[in-house]
């Protein structure tokens, strides 16, 4: 009878330290989202820039039927995809090798090495690779000796520059479900006769799975939004970002309509990837 007494109090309780940071999140992030949509159905006037609040699909119809942005929006989707299966490509023998492997002073070395990175600011990093990628840069240096030559700037960089900084991200969940994967049904896989790849096909794969397509949350919506990368490194390529921001004091309601596209597309990926329980990973 006590405990049925106190649950009500610690139920206020609880709803009372919830309440600020959901009021929070309310106001400040799905409260922004709806402004941005509804900004979206605005327009603007031609000879002053200035928005004019008059309710109007023109900005979305533009978008559907101007090439230029249909081109730059698949670009953008084909980026973040390519980014998210490099990332996980690099990440599942990495996150093996650390988990399954290495030990003690060496994985904890190895855990250390993938986490600073993050640690280093964001242009610090891409500038680094712009002077790596450069025409008399490491890379190119490195490759001379073979007759080959470095991607340069372009969306082979952006690729490659996203696909760096975003790394840690898909290394991270991989490496927990790798460490939580019980050592005695590799054993196990082993004693009934399973060859290597017979192993990685039947019990590893279903234990990362989840904590790949939780990687791949981040890496793919980070990719989606990101512009500065490909200002530094992109060359004359075109990312929804670099169109939105070009427009934000141009034609903020366009802006604001061709934002909602990212945002539509994670919404969708996150509704995809959670059919398969990989938001619990995160």
């Amino acid at each position: 009878m006590s405990a049925t007494r106190h649950e009500p109090r610690a139920r206020g309780r609880l709803a009372a330290l919830l309440a600020p940071p959901l009021l929070w999140l309310v106001l400040a992030y799905l409260g922004s989202l709806a402004v941005l949509l509804l900004s979206a159905f605005w327009t603007t006037d031609p000879f002053t820039s200035d928005v004019v609040h008059t309710w109007t699909t023109d900005n979305f119809r533009d978008i559907l039927t101007t090439p230029v942005y249909r081109t730059v929006a698949l670009r953008t989707l084909g980026i973040a995809v390519a980014v998210t299966l490099l990332d996980a490509l690099l990440a599942l023998p990495m996150a093996f090798f650390m988990a399954r492997v290495a030990a003690g002073r060496l994985r904890r070395a190895l855990l250390v090495a993938v986490l600073t990175p993050l640690w280093a600011g964001y242009l610090v990093k891409a500038y680094a690779w712009r002077v790596m990628l450069g025409e008399h840069g490491i890379v190119n240096a490195a490759l001379a000796p073979l007759g080959l030559h470095g991607p340069g700037y372009g969306t082979a960089a952006v690729v490659l520059v996203l696909a760096y900084l975003w790394l840690p991200y898909m290394i991270l969940p991989v490496h927990a479900a790798l460490e939580r994967l019980p050592a005695h049904q590799l054993e196990a896989s082993a004693d009934l006769g399973a060859g290597t790849v017979r192993t990685l096909r039947s019990v590893v794969a279903p234990a990362v799975r989840p904590a790949l397509l939780a990687g791949s949350v981040f890496t793919f919506s980070l990719s989606l939004g990101d512009y500065l990368t490909v200002q530094i490194v992109g060359g004359r390529t075109q990312l929804l970002g670099n169109v939105i921001a070009s427009q934000v004091t141009l034609d903020l309601p366009l802006a604001a309509a061709l934002s909602a596209v990212p945002v539509a597309l994670v919404v969708c990926y996150l509704a995809a990837v959670r059919r398969a329980g990989a938001l619990d990973s995160l």
